[in-house]
């Protein structure tokens, strides 16, 4: 096939997902939550913009899927973002394709306050084995709609065994702060205009995972058809509203962590970073971090299907519903409704043998309540 035909097929494609990835939205339950979405695929990011443009991002873990970014059109259809192109990777071809020219293996968007919305590559299919050139950021203008640019993550920051996670921006738009929730857990910072980025608190107990924790679903161990348990270092993320603080949990842990971002400049030494990190709360398992414009922090709690937030030293119940399968990623629309993905990973094949590659999964927001 030639590479204008591939190109065309990959669009063909993509329109047919988009014809039928969502449902309408539907009544609000008792509560709190409303089902905005649903996708045929799994669902892990999702990003709203100040101007209330939608989007959903979709990861190659279990499945090859035919679309890694996509806006939520008025009409609820998806749209392959920035365009078809970008989004025509196949594992098949990953010998063929220029990895830094395609989304690989998308994790989480985030639009950064600027006028942009910023694509985090961690480059690992199957997050497994990270394609040399892959890990990467992709800044994409909310105006144009096209790639500014491109920064990618070195591989003596983004190491093997590394997995970006998810990103937040400082105010200024100079700083990005990604979690690194692979098997060796870090902070990474970049700077957004040099493109030099770094690691911090690299192996440091707070981005580490918690051995004495197990993951429950239902009560039971959530465990892989060998036995193994979930092991996430480093995973959500937030930063306070005035850039100071950064707030991180590990996936496998129940303890959220916290530092001056002053902190995680370059020139910090090791010995001076890990000093300064401070215990912010014990919580519980938590995947999705988001602080909120209104400076509340809500984590998500995938063992109970259940959505969170920080009340003083410890966390309060904010809603309990069994739609939440594996509650993932928060974003925040402009009048303040938060949204959340349901990424149902306990429902995929790592952890439910026989079930099929691909997967629905959903969106859902709520209201916020004082």
């Amino acid at each position: 096939m030639t590479r204008k035909t591939w190109l065309f097929a990959g669009v063909a494609v993509a329109a047919a997902v988009a014809g039928g990835a969502f449902g309408a939205a539907q009544a609000q339950q008792a509560s709190g939550l409303t089902k905005v979405a649903s996708f045929p695929h799994q669902a892990t990011g999702v990003a709203v913009t100040a101007e209330g443009r939608r989007f959903v991002n979709f990861p190659r873990w279990t499945e090859d899927s035919p679309v890694s970014v996509a806006e939520v059109m008025q009409d609820g259809s998806l749209k392959p973002y920035p365009d078809a192109r970008w989004n025509s990777w196949r594992n098949a071809r990953a010998n063929e394709l220029p990895v830094s020219d395609y989304f690989v293996c998308v994790q989480s968007i985030v639009p950064d306050g600027q006028g942009n919305l910023w694509v985090l590559d961690p480059g690992a299919p199957g997050n497994e084995k990270i394609l040399e050139g892959a890990p990467k950021l992709v800044k994409i203008s909310l105006a144009s709609n096209q790639v500014v640019k491109v920064i990618a993550v070195p591989g003596d920051v983004a190491l093997q065994g590394t997995y970006l996670n998810d990103i937040r921006f400082s105010p200024d738009g100079k700083l990005g702060y990604i979690t690194d929730s692979g098997t060796r857990g870090a902070i990474i910072v970049v700077d957004l205009d040099s493109g030099r980025s770094w690691r911090a608190l690299d192996g440091h107990p707070s981005t580490q995972i918690d051995k004495t924790v197990k993951v429950t679903i239902d009560g039971k161990p959530l465990v892989r058809p060998d036995g193994r348990q979930p092991t996430f270092a480093s995973d959500g993320i937030a930063l306070s509203n005035d850039g100071r603080t950064l707030y991180w949990q590990a996936l496998t842990g129940k303890t959220l962590y916290a530092i001056d971002t002053a902190q995680l400049r370059a020139e910090v030494s090791d010995q001076d970073r890990a000093r300064a990190v401070r215990t912010v709360a014990q919580t519980h398992v938590a995947d999705g971090l988001w602080m909120s414009k209104a400076g509340t922090l809500y984590l998500t709690s995938p063992t109970d299907f259940s959505i969170t937030r920080l009340n003083g030293g410890g966390v309060e119940k904010v809603l309990t519903d069994r739609r939440l399968r594996w509650p993932d990623t928060f974003s925040e629309g402009p009048d303040g409704t938060i949204y959340v993905t349901a990424s149902h990973i306990q429902d995929t094949m790592w952890f439910k043998p026989g079930a099929p590659p691909a997967i629905r999964t959903e969106l859902f927001s709520f209201k916020p309540k004082p």
